[in-house]
């Protein structure tokens, strides 16, 4: 028997919130749910305030969901909406009955996980991805034990990029069991989700699911876990360098103008947060025609090393772009795996030996 979406709403329309005294689909805490085969999962959105009191309804749900006939895995995140501060009371400010609040959890490390990079770009279409795929298949063939979580949750393409396909086991139901290949265990949203499905969450939901990613992942002892970030500056980013022990942050960017002015966004969020830059990488950094040999700086030239100097940081390597990466890419098999000894191949070789002889993967 196949489970469905409405038998799950059903079970989760008997299981009461004990302060509000309704269900939890009526009084809208039940968010992004989803039923594929024999695995559930939503999020339960609560106000932090209320979050021990909600811990039994939870327990409660899971069990009663586990009970169904056709399901095999339930995971059920909750995250909580922060109550926005209330201005300072000016008049009270000198007396010394206030409170102070609460000293918020500081980033924790993920057991057995040595080092966390995060690599990121400050915008889409940079090969971010790409970057992360064979830098992680490099790193593995450098004799390292290599995770990568695919965080970039609007956009999850490291599945099809290490061909990997098939969804995670969850044997108790808090435990997530990652897949691996061409050395590498991975972790991706892309894994619970059809290739074609849109991922319409918002902050919270997000910031829930890569904690889930991040903490019941069992990783295993690695050297490095690689954290493929979305572009941009968000709530992925902040919550990655707010909750976990994050090593450094490694810049992706073509020599456009453009994506220059995007990375610099990027570099400044993550100093912000306290998070070292390791160093800048070109990507597309120039083409070399097949039939005639002549070289072309499609994007410009030099535009990432520039500000790799401004920036007191290494430029870390430079790619070039090239058919063999993308059709690679594509195949499942990082061009690190499919042509080992090709000069595109070294690129990425030189840049995970670079790392691993400064101590930093």
């Amino acid at each position: 028997m196949t489970v469905t979406r409405d038998d799950v709403l059903a079970v989760l329309k008997t299981v009461i919130d004990p302060v509000r005294g309704n269900d939890l689909v009526s009084s809208g805490m039940v968010r992004a749910l989803t039923v594929d085969g024999g695995a559930v999962r939503f999020v339960l959105e609560i106000d932090p305030a209320r979050a021990k009191k909600m811990e039994e309804p939870r327990a409660e749900a899971e069990a009663k969901i586990r009970a169904l006939a056709g399901v095999e895995t339930v995971s059920i995140v909750m995250t909580a909406h922060s109550a926005p501060k209330a201005p300072p009371d000016l008049k009270s400010s000198g007396h010394s009955h206030s409170h102070a609040p609460a000293k918020a959890a500081g980033p924790e490390k993920i057991p057995g996980v040595a080092r966390i990079l995060a690599i990121a770009s400050g915008k889409g279409g940079v090969g971010k991805s790409t970057v992360s795929a064979n830098l992680a298949t490099a790193l593995a063939a450098e004799g390292r034990k290599v995770g990568l979580l695919d965080a970039d949750v609007y956009g999850p393409s490291q599945p099809r990029m290490l061909g990997v396909s098939g969804r995670p086991a969850s044997p108790d139901g808090k435990t997530i069991l990652p897949l691996r290949n061409h050395g590498v265990t991975l972790m991706s949203l892309g894994l619970m989700t059809q290739e074609d499905e849109a991922v319409v969450w918002r902050g919270p939901m997000l910031m829930g699911a890569l904690q889930q990613m991040l903490f019941q992942v069992q990783w295993g002892a690695l050297d490095v876990l690689i954290v493929d970030l979305p572009p941009g500056t968000g709530d992925v980013q902040m919550t990655l360098a707010q909750k976990s022990q994050l090593d450094g942050a490694i810049i992706v960017s073509t020599p456009q103008d453009i994506a220059l002015l995007d990375a610099r966004k990027g570099i400044d969020m993550f100093k912000k947060l306290g998070t070292p830059i390791l160093g800048l990488i070109e990507n597309m950094s120039t083409h070399i025609c097949s039939q005639c040999g002549h070289e072309e700086h499609i994007f410009g030239h030099g535009g990432v090393a520039q500000e790799a100097k401004k920036l007191g940081v290494p430029l870390l390597a430079e790619i070039p772009l090239h058919l063999d990466i993308r059709t690679a890419a594509d195949g499942g098999a990082p061009i690190v795996v499919s042509k080992p000894n090709s000069s595109q191949a070294q690129a990425f070789r030189n840049l995970a030996r670079d790392l691993i002889a400064k101590g930093q993967a």
